[in-house]
């Protein structure tokens, strides 16, 4: 115990917490949209379940750490002479992320542009989003970021006191910010746009990652990783263009998006 208050321990701690919170802005911008579903009532509920069972996600893979780190380790090998794999649990969970990820922001992309008026169920009636939906929708999510997530605080530091200190700290400041987060994205349509692109974007990222820790050869060509740091700069770069955008907006009436069922108009929800 007597670990965690050494400098380097503090060190750690105070780097580690300020990368999970980067990290975690990906799973903040799916946790939003998908509370989007909801009536404005229901989404803190919403997302303060997702963020919990996000730090449940990481807590409990902090203590497997060794099953963790067997997911880096190949378990089958591929060789088909144009193509080449050595595949690894870790990479089929990020491939298989990133496929949710692109299915998801598209057919969000989809209704929201397109309407969800024609889209009943058999007998005739809309169906309407419930909680339990959107949690498991989340818990999906939480899975592939919190092994990305485990993985970066394996990789800069050993003491797994400070990475559960730095991951329950993290995701209560994530609770703190994700309401306003979600009411911003509420209010303004072209945010919610950008986000699913970035959703997209991330998803993408995925599967080079996956493909890449897999060591994928195709005809002679290696899989490369797509560095972060040029994701999250693309993000944030977007993200001032389009707040320059909205004070220059202001006084304009904005478009409306396609709702949900369980979204009533009055609820402000767009």
């Amino acid at each position: 115990m007597s670990d965690i208050f050494t400098a380097e321990a503090i060190v750690s701690l105070i780097t580690l917490t300020f990368l999970e919170i980067v990290l975690g802005i990906d799973n903040i911008i799916f946790i939003s949209i998908a509370a989007n579903k909801l009536a404005r009532n229901d989404q803190p509920k919403a997302r303060n379940i997702g963020l919990g069972l996000a730090m449940a996600f990481r807590l409990v893979l902090l203590m497997g750490i060794s099953f963790v780190i067997s997911l880096s380790k190949p378990f089958t090998h591929v060789d088909a002479g144009w193509f080449k794999a050595a595949f690894t649990g870790q990479s089929l969970i990020l491939f298989g992320g990133g496929l949710f990820l692109l299915y998801k922001a598209t057919s969000e992309i989809h209704h929201k542009l397109e309407g969800g008026d024609h889209e009943e169920t058999a007998g005739g009636t809309k169906s309407k989003t419930t909680i339990s939906s959107v949690v498991a929708q989340i818990a999906v999510t939480n899975i592939v970021f919190s092994i990305d997530s485990i993985l970066t605080a394996i990789g800069l530091t050993q003491n797994v006191a400070v990475m559960m200190i730095a991951v329950v700290l993290s995701i209560l400041i994530m609770m703190f910010f994700a309401g306003p987060v979600g009411r911003f994205v509420n209010d303004h349509p072209t945010i919610q746009m950008l986000g699913l692109a970035f959703l997209i974007m991330i998803g993408f990222m995925l599967l080079a990652e996956g493909a890449h820790l897999s060591e994928v050869v195709m005809f002679d060509q290696e899989v490369g990783s797509v560095p972060k740091g040029y994701l999250y700069f693309a993000i944030a770069f977007s993200l001032l263009v389009e707040f320059l955008n909205i004070q220059l907006r202001k006084k304009e009436k904005p478009v409306k998006l396609h709702q949900y069922d369980g979204q009533p108009g009055e609820d402000g929800i767009i």
